[in-house]
C-alpha cells in the first residue's frame, strides 16, 4: 500500500548531471572572458514542456550563488504586459542594481533590456533567465530583432550568462538560423525528459520496472514526484486515477492547450494517432478528415516535433510511412486518459484503471520499440556491430514482414545491414526457439540482410535459445547511465 512506501522529492533533484556540467561550463567561460570586453554568454535552451528545464535553471543558479534575474512569459500576455512584468521582475531579482528597475515604466523592449544592462554587474558574473521565449517573440514579433540589438550592443559586454528558455522546440531551433536575427550569437541546448535509468535511480526499480514507469511518465520529473519508491506501476495508477488533480492527469491536457490552442485540427489528429492509428490512411478516416486538412495537421504535428513520421529501414527506398507519438508519456495519456478524463473526474478511475490492466501488455509491447531502438544506440562499441549508425524497423503495407529492429550503417537508406531483431517483451515467456524461427524468416525477408546477419533478440524475460545477441531490461538500463 501507498503508507508503507516513501516518497521522492525533487528536493534531491535527481539526475541532469550532464546538464548541470554544461551551464557550469558555460558559466566558467564567462568568468574566463571577463578581460576580453565581451564576456557576455547567450544560450538557446528548448526541451519539451515540464520536462524540468526551468527547474534545471534554478538549481543551477542556486548552485552557483550569482546574482540573477528569472523572468517567465505568458501565452495570455501582450507585449506590453510582458515589459512590464520583466520591470517587476527585475525589482525584485538579486541583480546588485535591482533598485533601477524600481518605478521605471519602459514602453517597449529596447528600453526594458537597456534598464538590464545598466542593472547588470561589471565585476562579477550574473545569470539571466528568460523563460518561455516564444511567447515573447509571438506577443512581440519585433522582440528577437531587439534582443539581438542590445545583446550586441550592451549585454555582451558584460559578464553575464543569458539563459533563453522555450518549450516549442521547432521555433527555439529556428532562433539560431542564418537567417534570424540572433544566428550565431546562442550556444544551443537541448535539455530531454530524465532517462530510464534517472527513473530506476529514483523510484528505486529493477529496470524492467523502470522501464514500464518511464513509459508511463515519460521521465516528467512532475509525475515522477507523486511516485513512490518502490511501487509498480499499478500501485501508483491506484493513487493518481483517484485524483484528478494529479501531474499524471493533467500533464497531458496542458501540453497541448499550450502547443495547440485553437488548432482543433491537429488535436483531432493527435488524438486518431494516440487511439493507435498509424498510416496516413487509418490517420484521416479516424480523424474525419479530408485529405488537404490531414496533411496540414500532420505537417504542424511533425515540424512541433509531437509526433514523429517513420519510414522502414533497409537498402530499399520506401514511402510507408507511419507515424507515432514522440513522448512517452503523452502516448499513454492519449491512449488511457485523454479519452475517459470524465470517469477519473467524477471518482470512476477504477474504470480507466481496469482498462489499463487489460490493454497494458499488447499496449506495453509496441510502446517499448522506439525506447529499445534508443537504448540500443546508446550500448557501448561492443554492443552492436561497430558500424551501426541508425537502428529502426521495417514493414510493408500488408505487414508481411513486419521487423521489430532493424541496424544499418545509416537510415533512412541504408548502403548495409548491420543486424536484424527482435522484440519479446512478455512478462514470463522468453525469447525461444518459435520466435527464432519467424526471425529467421523475417531476416530473409528484409532487402539488404543475408544469411550472415547478426540477429539480435531484446527480452523482458529472457532468451532461452543460442545463436542470437541476446539484450534484456538491465543492458538496455546501462546503456542510459
Amino acid at each position: 500500500m501507498w503508507a508503507s512506501k516513501g516518497r521522492v522529492h525533487m528536493d534531491h533533484f535527481y539526475g541532469r548531471t550532464r546538464e548541470l556540467d554544461t551551464l557550469e561550463r558555460l558559466l566558467r567561460r564567462v568568468e574566463d572572458r571577463g578581460r576580453t570586453g565581451r564576456p557576455g554568454k547567450a544560450v538557446l535552451m528548448r526541451g519539451r514542456r515540464r520536462v524540468g528545464k526551468s527547474r534545471l535553471v534554478e538549481e543551477f543558479i542556486e548552485r552557483s550563488g550569482l546574482p540573477s534575474l528569472f523572468f517567465t512569459a505568458s501565452a495570455q500576455s501582450n507585449a506590453t504586459a510582458d515589459v512590464r512584468l520583466f520591470v517587476e521582475a527585475g525589482a525584485g531579482s538579486t541583480l546588485p542594481q535591482a533598485k533601477l528597475f524600481a518605478g521605471q515604466t519602459p514602453h517597449d523592449w529596447d528600453a526594458a533590456l537597456q534598464l538590464l544592462a545598466a542593472a547588470l554587474p561589471a565585476d562579477q558574473p550574473s545569470v539571466v533567465v528568460l523563460d518561455e521565449m516564444p511567447y515573447l517573440i509571438a506577443n512581440d514579433p519585433g522582440f528577437e530583432g531587439t534582443l539581438q540589438k542590445l545583446y550586441d550592443r550592451e549585454l555582451s559586454r558584460k559578464p553575464v550568462l543569458l539563459l533563453c528558455v522555450g518549450s516549442d522546440i521547432a521555433m527555439m531551433e529556428r532562433l539560431n538560423d542564418y537567417d534570424r536575427p540572433f544566428h550565431q550569437r546562442g550556444t544551443e541546448m537541448v535539455v530531454p525528459p530524465l532517462s530510464p535509468a534517472d527513473v530506476a535511480d529514483m523510484l528505486r526499480l529493477e529496470p524492467a520496472d523502470a522501464f514500464d514507469a518511464y513509459l508511463i511518465s515519460g521521465g516528467l520529473p512532475l509525475i515522477l514526484d507523486d511516485w513512490p519508491t518502490n511501487a509498480g506501476i499499478f500501485d501508483y495508477l491506484t493513487s493518481a486515477l483517484a485524483d484528478p488533480t494529479t501531474a499524471l492527469i493533467v500533464s497531458g491536457e496542458r501540453s497541448l492547450a499550450a502547443e495547440f490552442p485553437a488548432d482543433a485540427q491537429a488535436r483531432l489528429v493527435l488524438s486518431a494517432i494516440g487511439s493507435g492509428e498509424r498510416t496516413h490512411t487509418t490517420i484521416g478516416r479516424a480523424a474525419g478528415l479530408p485529405t488537404t486538412s490531414l496533411n496540414r495537421a500532420l505537417h504542424l504535428l511533425t515540424a512541433k516535433r509531437v509526433v514523429e513520421a517513420a519510414t522502414p529501414l533497409s537498402t530499399r527506398p520506401s514511402k510507408e510511412t507511419r507515424y507515432y507519438v514522440a513522448d512517452p508519456h503523452l502516448r499513454f495519456w492519449l491512449a488511457f486518459l485523454g479519452p475517459h478524463l470524465t470517469e477519473v473526474e467524477r471518482g470512476r478511475g477504477d474504470l480507466t484503471l481496469a482498462r489499463i490492466r487489460q490493454s497494458w501488455p499488447s499496449w506495453r509491447g509496441r510502446a517499448i520499440e522506439p525506447v529499445v531502438r534508443e537504448s540500443l544506440l546508446r550500448l557501448p562499441t561492443d554492443g552492436l556491430p561497430h558500424d551501426t549508425g541508425a537502428i529502426g524497423g521495417y514493414w510493408t503495407r500488408t505487414n508481411d514482414p513486419e521487423i521489430d529492429l532493424v541496424a544499418a550503417d545509416r537510415g533512412p537508406v541504408a548502403k548495409h545491414i548491420t543486424a536484424v531483431g527482435s522484440i519479446k517483451w512478455l512478462e514470463r515467456k522468453a525469447f525461444d526457439t518459435h520466435d527464432l524461427s519467424r526471425l529467421h524468416v523475417h531476416r530473409s525477408q528484409l532487402p539488404g540482410a543475408s544469411e550472415s546477419t547478426p540477429l539480435i533478440a531484446v527480452s523482458r524475460a529472457g532468451v532461452a535459445v543460442e545463436g542470437v545477441q541476446a539484450v534484456g531490461p538491465e543492458q538496455l538500463l546501462s546503456a542510459w547511465r
